[in-house]
């Protein structure tokens, strides 16, 4: 698998956040401007339903920069992009379901990244229901980003700094894990931490795929399978200080879709850290 590896490409070139202005998003929210700083790229805030003129409500993305220490007291919204090569747009549409809302916007301005913030039964079911999840996941062929709002997140709210010690990459025969490892590896090169990416396969040993990848600084691979069940075993491997999962994904046959419903929701309810989605297509 390593001879198709591609490591050294942009992680992500935008990034899309749809917020319902909750403290529940407060989490997402800064994981998808951390992540727009760290790659100096754009990002977009969607809200759907509720007043379409007071804009005050949205995220304050300037006061936010400057308490991280990235934007001096004053800077002005023209400023910062001047400053950062950061361009953020702030969009409402009307609607108060913010799944179509969220796939007519991305329908007419495609995006690389969604971010999503996930807080308890009713969150999860409104986000990953089969509509959401593989029409925007899947068939958009967008990676998505589930922040837990209580969970603990790789963003810190406080500073923005950004930890990534350990990723997590649950394997499966099918579909390829490969486009998982990959964004895990290149999650890895742009933070500049000390990262170990574990391949953590739930089965008999045989069985788990052959994956390997190149060399590369500060970033050390680590492989283990056991057997068991596979919600369980997930949860047990993320608890272990692990600061992000990354899972492929690939329509009805995906990881994501075999584990929607209960397991899924069983995962995304306790886990401790955010979950990338990639799609292998």
């Amino acid at each position: 698998m390593a001879s198709s590896f591609i490591y050294d490409a942009a992680f992500v070139k935008s990034v899309f956040h749809p917020s319902d202005f909750s403290t529940a998003s407060e989490n997402a929210f800064a994981h998808a401007l951390a992540i727009a700083f760290l790659r100096s790229t754009e990002l977009t805030i969607l809200h759907a339903g509720g007043s379409t003129k007071d804009w005050r409500l949205f995220p304050a993305v300037r006061q936010t920069l400057q308490r991280w220490g990235l934007l001096e007291e004053g800077t002005q919204q023209n400023q910062v992009f001047e400053e950062l090569s950061v361009r953020v747009k702030k969009v409402k549409v009307r609607g108060d379901n913010p799944v179509p809302a969220t796939l007519g916007y991305l329908a007419e301005h495609p995006t690389d990244l969604i971010v999503l913030a996930t807080e308890g039964r009713d969150g999860l079911q409104k986000w990953l229901r089969p509509s959401m999840a593989e029409r925007i996941a899947l068939k958009s062929e967008t990676k998505t980003l589930f922040v837990p709002n209580k969970a603990r997140g790789f963003v810190s709210r406080s500073n923005g700094e950004i930890t990534l010690k350990r990723i997590l990459v649950p394997v499966a025969s099918h579909p390829s894990p490969l486009p998982a490892l990959e964004y895990a590896a290149r999650i890895a090169q742009v933070t500049g931490d000390e990262t170990a990416i574990r391949l953590f396969y739930v089965g008999e040993a045989v069985d788990m795929p052959v994956m390997s990848m190149p060399e590369m600084p500060g970033v050390r691979l680590e492989i283990e399978s056991r057997p068991g069940a596979v919600v369980a075993e997930i949860l047990m491997e993320a608890v272990k200080s692990v600061d992000l999962i990354v899972m492929s994904t690939a329509g009805h046959e995906g990881f994501l879709d075999a584990l929607r419903g209960s397991v899924t929701e069983q995962v995304l309810r306790h886990c401790p850290c955010p979950l990338l989605a990639v799609p292998t297509t």
